[in-house]
């Protein structure tokens, strides 16, 4: 079992719930990750009914905090309702990433403007 990747999906799920409405979009998103990072569905059952305390994380690469925040952002778009307790919960999660947590409506703002790869670049450089 990958750490990092259940440490996303754990985020995510989380983040799922902020609203207190886990939307079948929400579940989808989450699946479809696990599905490509070969994390079974009963894993992720198991994490949604048990979410883990989140912790720190400082130890991943630059490239996989701007992988956990974007998912994120992904999912705070897939359902198509921005809910203020979710961009409260990402700018807590931005800033344990180590992020300015400005960066959150830096990406919400240009998320459908710009590339992941523009975006990944400014949001490394300006706000890490």
């Amino acid at each position: 079992m990958d750490i990092v990747t259940k440490k996303q999906l754990n985020i995510l799920i989380q983040l799922a719930e902020a609203d207190k409405h886990f939307a079948q979009a929400e579940r989808d998103m989450i699946f479809k990750i696990a599905k490509e990072r070969n994390y079974s569905d009963e894993d992720v059952n198991l994490l949604i009914k048990n979410p883990e305390s989140i912790g720190t994380l400082g130890a991943l690469s630059n490239d996989q905090k701007f992988d956990y925040l974007i998912a994120c952002i992904r999912l705070i778009f897939v359902d198509h309702k921005i809910f203020e307790s979710e961009l409260i919960f990402v700018k807590s999660i931005a800033i344990k990433l180590g992020f300015k947590k400005s960066v959150v409506e830096y990406l919400i703002e240009n998320f459908d403007k710009k590339s992941s790869k523009e975006l990944k670049s400014m949001v490394l450089i300006e706000y890490l």
